[in-house]
Formats: structure tokens, C-alpha cells, sequence
């Protein structure tokens, strides 16, 4: 049955397709009754379950493997054996076998135990190979007792002990090396502390280590295409104003300018320096790649907070038959939202660039890695211990499923000399597809420079000059004006339909521009940017700094709130007294970004989920929405930033919540403030 489906969806909507997506639908609205129930019922994980999309699980079903209670499986790689059997890795150092891991009974073997945080698996003729955190090691069992016995050293690099030096991978290559990413440390910035720290390394099965390519942060996860072409992705952070994708060559520089202290060892294979670099803050990366040929910009960018927090794993699609019809585009997962994204490129000029659109949310932890199974499911590999996600379970190992129905989307996003042709997967309603008003284009950039992070600069909206559609109406061509190369397109198509009037599952692209095809093309320069959309009631009287004229200093209280790993503030409970005046000081020495944000009482899950869909206004927000139930926040503190607030209390008993509304925190960082 699910291969006719396949079938018919593939070549457009019918009546027996239509009475299938209808029971579909049915089915839905059950779960989302019992969804509603525990809503009611007050459990703390409601949160996250209204925050779960339904509409994606119409044609993704995600299923949980089943982890006995005595097993911390802290998922951090996955890899098939020829056999079938599932090998994960957990950030606690064991390797567990688990046999049958599509079934609902799953049998468990602790294959191998003692490793140092391995964050990757690969599987090649009968062995393991594994990256812990200062060595590529394999792993064998000679005597087929299901326990490894043989644990080989193929590569060593040194060490500090800072908590920041994560090591991923490896992955084989189609020529048989191996590659894997060494992550910066953190010492109050991303630093380089030893030898090839921010790198990607090539490296033989027999222990030969080439240099690759450097610039990376936190290279949580990477790829290749048939042709061996690699990418990586990248975490938002100093030097990184978004996360992003980006396809790698030997030499190049990706933008973290702290691996160039290597440039200068032997096998480096590019000469730039740290001193070459403009630190200036005044350019961007694209801008600064017009007179620096090594840096290469990344491919996708993932806004941040709107397409994810913390850019993971890559996995490429191979076939129309496994997830849809995406022959050669990329799924990447999201550590702290805990979802899936989709990325669809092109090659322009000789370089990678394309779209980033939503695909699967509703994991049960962070995603670290992704693999296809035997079975053609997705599996992943999940944790979220000191990282923290939207996911509310402490690790895990679920898996996805195509049900062959194929949801009306975006494609892919093409770039054309005088503006964007989106593809869809099925007709589109010719009376709305071809409307101007059914799209709005925006474009945005990011900052370079030592800063953690940056806000959405440089904002315009585009003016469409009209649309045309293709003959089979799978295709909108648009014609829009004033597009600048080196800029991220937010590319929104809400009022589109399908011709069975189905709305599209992900309305909503982001493009990267890199190169305009075409000899048509001449560059625009900047103008004037887009205001915010702000509301205009007066957010100053909830973020109050300065000590507010007649208080007296003596019944004032003074407090101080700072962070603890794992996204949780320093104190669960503070109690003061209606009506009272409190001094809040934030110390937020966590190395992310937070901010403290009072509410009124259960409000913090309306207004937690409000700041997720702040979308580019976000920074200009602080990501705090405007509601009449925030009471007072702080800024969005960058690490080491401290701030003081001066709070009115309110006249009311009762427990308020302080939160941290960045996108996917308010889930556990969080506590109550208790009015007596």
C-alpha cells in the first residue's frame, strides 16, 4: 500500500490519495486530542508537545527505540554493521550494540567501554573506527564474542583537558580516507590551544594525517556528496555570526581566524595568517573574501533561532524513494531544537549555494548524528546533557519514516540573473501562485568579527515585479529587484496553495547568495535598511537599568542570578515580598548567549514559544515578545556580560517564572519567583 502511495503522490493528487491524506488527517486530529488532554492535565512536558508539529507527522512518523532502564545511552554516533546491527557510541564511553533496532524489542550488548567522550562512529570490513577526544582508534573483536578486544591507535593529537576540545568523526571518504574536526576550546573565546585545533583532518587507515582545511569553531557535523565533495556545519559563536553549512577544499579557510596558528606547520596547506585577517568588525565575511581567496563562504546559512541553534550532523539523500522527492539534497540536524532541516544547493560560478527549509521537528533530545539504516529510515542519535534542547529527555536513539505521501513544498530555491524560481512537488493553484502578494522577499547579513554571534544587519525587503509560472505550474519564476550578492534571502510563500488546495507544509526558504548566474547581473549596493517591526507599546518600562527616581536605597533588595551548565540558572526559587523593590543582577557566565525574563504566572510557555517565532526581528527584540504578561527582562547578555535590573514587585501574591526566552531555553532554564 505504501509503495502506491508512493506512486500515486509522486505524480500528483488523486482521488485515492486524497481519501488516504483524509484518514491521515483523522488520525491526527486523535493525537492531537490527547495532546490537548495532557495539555489539561498540567504535566510538565506540555511544553514541548504543543511545540511539536502535526502536520509534519502526516508524512514522517518518528519512532522511539525502546532503552532499558540501566543504560545511559547518551547517543552521540551511529553506525550499521553488514549484519544490521545499530553500533552507538555514548558520550559516557561505551559503544552498545543493539540488534533488531527498527523492532519493538531491541536487544542490547555493551560492545566496548573506557573511551574519552567519542562523538562519531564509522563502520568498514568488520571493524569500528571512532574518534574519542584525542585519538582516532579502532576497534575489533577477534574472537566474535560481541566485545571488543582490540582497541588500535590510528592517529593521536594533544590534548589540554579544556571541556570545550570535542573531537568528531570520522567518516570515510569515497577514496577510503577518513575525516575528522577538532573543536576549538573555549577559554572566554573559541581558542586554538594545540596543534590543529579548528581543523579538518584527512587520515588514512594507516595512520597518515594531511591537513585539510581550517577556520571551523564547532564542526559538530559533516558530509559528502557521490562526487566526495565535503561539507561541514558550523555553531554560531565568536567570528560566527549564524550557523552555516559550507562546502570545504583543501586550503581553505572557513572564518575562525584561531586554526591559522598552524598555517605556519609543515603540511599546512594555506599560508594566511591570524594577522590577515580584518578584525575590525566593519566587513563581513563575504567582503572580506573579495580580497582574501582562501576564505570560502558557506554554502547555507542557517539563520539563527529560526533554522536552528546549534547546526549538527549531515546526511546526504540519495534517491526520491527514501524521505521524498530530494535526490541530492542534504538533511542536517539541530543539537538545540532538537529538528531536522532540509538544504537544497546549486552550483553557480563554480561554488555551492542554495536553500535552507524546514523539515521534521519533535525529537526527544538534541540531535548530535544522523544515518540512513538498512531499512531506509533516518536514525538519530541524540543527547542533550550540559547542551541542553527543546527535546525534554536526556539522550535517546529514535527513527523516521516516510509514509510515500508527498507533502506539498518548496523543492528547491534556484537563482536566476533577475531574481528566485522556486520548484514545488506538486501543481500549485494558478490564481495565488502567480499573485505578487502571495510572496515577500527579504534580505540580511551577519558580522564578522570576535563578537559571540551577531544580529540580523543590513535588512531590506525586496520589491517582486511579477511572477510567471511554468506550463506544468511546479514552477514560480520571480522577478525581483535590487538583489545583492554575499546576502541571505528569506523567501516567504504563505499564500501559496497546491491544486488539490493544500497550503505548503514549510512556506517559508532562506537562500544563500553568493554568485547571480548570468552576465545580466550587476551588483547593487546597500541602501536603506528595513525598520523593525517592533510593536509600539513601551518596552523601556520593562527593562529599567538605571535605579528609578524616589527609590530608597534601603528597602531595596539586592540579588544576583548567574547560570549553571546544562541551561539552568543558579536558583530555582527566590522569594520576596509583595510590593516590594528588588535589584536583579544577571551574571551570565554560561558561554552562550541568556537573558532573565519575568512573567506572569503560566505565562512562560506561551511566552517561550512566542520567542521562537520572533523570526529577523528577533535580535532587534532581544527575543522578548511583546506581551502584556512580561513583566521585566534584561538584555540578551552575551557570555561574561553582567546587568542589573530594578524590579517593582508586584502588589499581588504568587509564583511568577523567571525564564530565558533565547529560542529553546525557556524548556529548562527557568525558575520561580515566589511573591509572599
Amino acid at each position: 500500500m505504501v509503495d502506491h502511495l508512493k506512486t500515486k503522490e509522486l505524480y500528483g493528487d488523486d482521488g485515492y490519495t486524497l481519501t488516504c491524506r483524509r484518514f491521515l488527517r483523522i488520525c491526527m486530529s486523535l493525537i492531537t486530542a490527547v495532546i490537548l488532554i495532557l495539555i489539561l492535565t498540567g504535566r510538565p512536558e506540555n511544553a514541548y508537545a504543543q511545540t511539536v508539529q502535526a502536520d509534519e507527522a502526516e508524512y514522517y512518523t518518528i519512532s522511539t527505540i525502546p532503552v532499558p532502564e540501566d543504560i545511559k545511552l547518551e547517543a552521540s554516533g551511529l553506525a550499521f554493521s553488514a549484519n544490521g546491527n545499530l553500533a552507538v557510541t555514548t558520550r559516557r564511553g561505551e559503544v552498545w550494540m543493539i540488534k533488531n533496532p527498527g523492532s519493538n524489542s531491541p536487544l542490547f550488548n555493551r560492545f566496548a567501554q573506557g573511551l574519552h567522550e567519542p562523538l562519531g562512529i564509522a563502520y568498514k570490513d568488520g571493524a569500528y573506527y571512532i574518534v574519542q577526544r584525542g585519538e582516532l582508534v579502532k576497534l575489533s573483536d577477534s574472537n566474535d564474542d560481541e566485545s571488543a578486544d582490540r582497541f588500535e591507535t590510528i592517529y593521536r593529537w594533544p590534548l589540554t583537558g579544556n571541556y570545550h576540545e570535542y573531537s568528531y568523526g570520522p567518516k570515510f571518504l569515497p577514496d577510503g580516507d577518513m575525516i575528522v574536526t577538532l573543536n576549538l576550546s573555549w577559554v572566554g573565546y573559541g581558542a586554538s590551544l594545540t596543534d590543529w585545533r579548528g581543523w579538518m583532518l584527512k587520515i588514512t587507515e594507516e595512520g597518515e594525517m594531511t591537513p585539510y582545511a581550517t577556520g571551523l569553531r564547532s564542526p559538530a557535523g559533516f558530509g559528502f556528496n557521490p562526487e566526495g565533495d565535503i561539507f561541514y556545519t558550523e555553531n554560531q559563536g565568536d567570528w560566527i555570526g549564524s550557523g552555516w553549512m559550507t562546502h570545504l577544499e583543501s586550503g581553505d579557510f572557513a572564518g575562525h581566524p584561531q586554526g591559522l596558528k598552524w598555517s605556519s606547520k609543515e603540511g599546512s596547506p594555506l599560508d594566511l595568517t591570524m594577522d590577515d585577517i580584518d578584525d575590525s568588525g566593519g566587513l563581513t565575511l563575504y567582503e572580506q573574501s573579495k580580497s582574501i581567496a582562501e576564505i570560502k563562504n558557506p554554502a547555507a546559512w542557517f539563520p539563527h533561532t529560526i533554522m536552528g541553534i546549534s547546526t549538527s550532523d549531515i546526511l546526504y539523500i540519495d534517491g526520491n524513494d527514501k524521505v521524498g522527492p530530494y535526490d541530492g539534497q542534504f538533511l542536517v540536524g539541530d543539537q538545540g531544537h532538537s529538528k531536522i532541516m532540509r538544504v537544497a544547493l546549486e552550483k553557480v560560478e563554480g561554488e555551492y549555494q542554495g536553500a535552507v527549509f524546514g523539515f521534521r521537528e519533535g525529537f526527544q533530545s538534541g540531535i548530535i548524528k544522523l544515518a540512513w539504516g538498512p531499512d531506509d529510515h533516518v536514525y538519530v542519535a541524540m543527547t542533550n546533557r550540559g547542551w541542553g534542547s527543546t527535546g525534554p529527555d536526556p539522550y535517546g536513539v529514535q527513527h523516521f519514516a516516510w509514509n510515500g505521501v508527498v507533502p506539498f513544498e518548496m523543492q528547491a530555491i534556484k537563482a536566476e540573473s533577475n531574481g528566485f524560481t522556486i520548484n514545488f512537488t506538486h501543481p500549485a493553484d494558478p490564481e495565488n501562485a502567480a499573485d505578487v502578494s502571495s510572496y515577500q522577499i527579504t534580505d540580511f547579513t551577519y558580522k564578522y568579527d570576535a563578537a559571540y554571534g551577531s544580529p540580523v544587519i543590513r535588512r531590506q525587503d525586496k520589491s517582486i515585479q511579477r511572477v510567471e509560472l511554468s506550463d506544468d505550474l511546479r514552477s514560480a519564476r520571480l522577478y525581483v529587484d535590487g538583489l545583492r550578492e554575499g546576502y541571505i534571502y528569506e523567501i516567504r510563500a504563505e499564500g501559496i496553495m497546491s491544486q488539490s488546495q493544500n497550503p505548503l507544509l514549510h512556506s517559508v526558504g532562506y537562500y544563500s547568495l553568493n554568485n547571480m548566474p548570468g552576465d545580466n547581473f550587476s551588483a547593487v549596493t546597500d541602501g536603506a535598511e528595513t525598520a523593525s517591526t517592533e510593536q509600539t507599546s513601551d518596552r523601556s518600562t520593562k527593562k529599567i537599568t538605571e535605579i528609578p527616581a524616589g527609590w530608597n536605597d534601603e528597602a531595596v533588595t539586592e540579588l544576583t542570578l548567574s547560570t549553571e551548565p546544562g541551561l539552568k540558572y543558579d536558583k530555582e526559587l527566590i522569594r520576596v515580598n509583595a510590593g516590594s523593590k528588588l535589584a536583579l543582577t544577571f551574571n551570565n557566565n554560561d558561554d552562550m548567549a541568556h537573558n532573565v525574563v519575568i512573567t506572569l504566572p503560566e505565562t512562560a510557555d506561551e511566552i517561550g514559544r512566542a520567542a521562537m517565532n520572533l523570526g529577523l526581528d528577533a535580535g532587534d527584540l532581544e527575543y522578548v515578545p511583546t506581551s502584556e504578561n512580561v513583566l521585566y527582562h534584561t538584555s540578551m547578555l552575551q557570555p561574561g556580560q553582567i546587568e542589573t535590573i530594578y524590579i517593582d514587585i508586584p502588589d499581588t501574591p504568587g509564583d511568577y517564572t523567571f525564564v530565558c526566552t533565547f529560542p529553546g531555553h525557556y524548556i529548562s532554564m527557568r525558575g520561580t519567583l515566589r511573591v509572599e
